[in-house]
């Protein structure tokens, strides 16, 4: 009995392309990197352009629209790490075609990065203008929040300012004595060998204690010049306070201000990694890590970031107004209606700067545990006399304050999901609060980008 022959579809490994290849074929024509590619050429890249000098020779260096759309095209998809970007462009379709399988290495990848950091971070204004064009923005109903983001940095590399007084003594005696013995021993060299036949280094031991005590110090001193600082942004805010209660003829109530100090606290903390960063409480492990607390604003309409900033302060409370003037700036003055952020940004300063600014604020007076039952607002107008945190508790109670601002986290907490678990965003590389901003603005960048991209909006619609 014979057997049924079977066919298989040809499979030649070493069958040469007979015709020239068009890699933009090689992934669909709706793919997000033809869309990153489309979106870059329609960006104003003048300023990237304008730091390279033609006149000065050497090998050209690769197009800043290919590594533009690059670098946007790996945040998209998570891949934030130059020597994963450099793979990339071997292994990914998507990497090839946007580089035009051209291979820059990582330390150009990384280099790129810092020395257009800053120009790549106002991108975030143009992308956001797209979507503004396309209609994803609408300004009705802005919500704020903050997540804590870790630095490039471990916490163990931070020592507080009672434990660096205490070792900078314990290292200056170390140092002390270990120069001591090494005069004693080139003492005893010289008198065996004669004088400059010895060993001229320094033990490893003496260099060792003495760079360290160098970072203690400089650490220190660090510590001491911001306290002093803000020792005397203190004292003025007190006489400040002194003057007006003087002129208005108002008693004080309670207590004299007591009189800052020049010196930190003992437990206050800095890092030698990168000083910048600061210990912080991750609001999802409960643990305490090296961070920078990233903010944004989100815009109801489509999750969009219409403003970003990064503090190292591990509240909320002083957020409010940056965000709010970031807004102002990105959207050409616009402002949005109403404004939701939880309780970590509760001040009465904050509603009155909203108010003031004719935006609607929404902002949580108290933490509000799981599943607890909010209380309906009393009945009756608001007591003239009621102060703006019992007025905003009654304003949240209302049907309306309730269901506005139960909006607040499908918002902008989704936002941060995508962020950190879909694109695995969930430390900065680089150091220092300048350049981490200006990643912050990158990732805030392409989550615009990505939001645009699913709204079906082409770049043809920006010519």
């Amino acid at each position: 009995m014979m057997e049924k022959p079977t066919r298989f579809q040809p499979y030649e490994r070493e069958q040469l392309l007979l015709l020239p290849a068009d890699m933009r074929e090689w992934v669909p024509e709706d793919h997000l990197a033809h869309f990153i590619c489309d979106v870059v050429e329609t960006l104003d890249l003048s300023e990237i352009y304008a730091d390279y000098d033609g006149t000065r020779g050497g090998k050209p260096p690769f197009h800043p629209q290919m590594m533009v759309s690059l670098l946007m095209y790996a945040y998209c998809v998570g891949v934030a790490s130059s020597r994963r970007i450099e793979r990339a462009t071997y292994e990914s379709l998507p990497f090839l075609v946007i580089t035009a399988n051209q291979h820059p290495d990582h330390d150009t990848m990384a280099e790129f990065r810092k020395r257009h950091l800053a120009a790549l971070a106002r991108l975030f204004v143009q992308v956001l203008a797209l979507c503004q064009e396309a209609g994803l923005v609408a300004m009705g109903h802005v919500a704020l929040d903050g997540t804590k983001v870790r630095a490039n940095a471990s916490k163990h590399k931070a020592m507080s300012y009672g434990r660096m007084k205490k070792k900078e003594e314990e290292l200056a005696a170390e140092v002390e004595r270990l120069l001591a013995l090494a005069e004693a021993v080139d003492a005893e060299e010289d008198a065996l060998y004669g004088k400059g036949n010895g060993s001229a280094s320094l033990p490893e031991e003496l260099r060792y204690r003495q760079s360290r005590l160098a970072k203690i110090r400089e650490a220190k001193q660090a510590l001491e010049k911001e306290a002093k600082a803000a020792a005397e942004k203190r004292r003025t805010a007190i006489a400040e306070e002194e003057t007006k209660r003087a002129e208005s003829g108002e008693c004080r109530k309670g207590r004299a201000a007591k009189a800052p100090s020049d010196e930190p606290k003992p437990n206050t903390q800095r890092n030698f990694t990168d000083p910048e960063s600061r210990i912080m409480k991750d609001g999802a492990t409960k643990s305490f890590e090296q961070c920078y607390n990233a903010q944004a604003a989100v815009d109801a309409e489509s999750q969009v970031i219409v403003a970003t900033h990064v503090t190292q302060e591990p509240n909320d409370k002083q957020q409010v107004v940056p965000l709010v003037e970031k807004i102002k700036a990105n959207t050409g003055g616009k402002k949005p209606k109403r404004l939701s952020a939880d309780n970590g940004y509760f001040s009465e300063d904050n509603v009155t700067y909203c108010e003031g600014e004719k935006i609607d604020p929404y902002i949580a007076t108290g933490r509000q545990q799981h599943g607890e039952k909010v209380e309906a607002a009393p009945c009756g107008r608001i007591p003239k006399n009621a102060t703006i945190k019992e007025r905003m508790t009654c304003k949240l109670r209302t049907i309306r304050g309730r269901c506005t601002y139960s909006k607040r986290k499908e918002i902008v907490e989704p936002v941060f999901g995508q962020v950190k678990g879909a694109r695995g965003f969930r430390q900065f590389l680089l150091r220092g609060l300048e350049k981490v901003s200006g990643e912050w603005d990158l990732i805030c960048l392409t989550n615009n980008l990505l939001k645009l991209f699913r709204s079906g909006w082409t770049a043809a619609a920006a010519y």
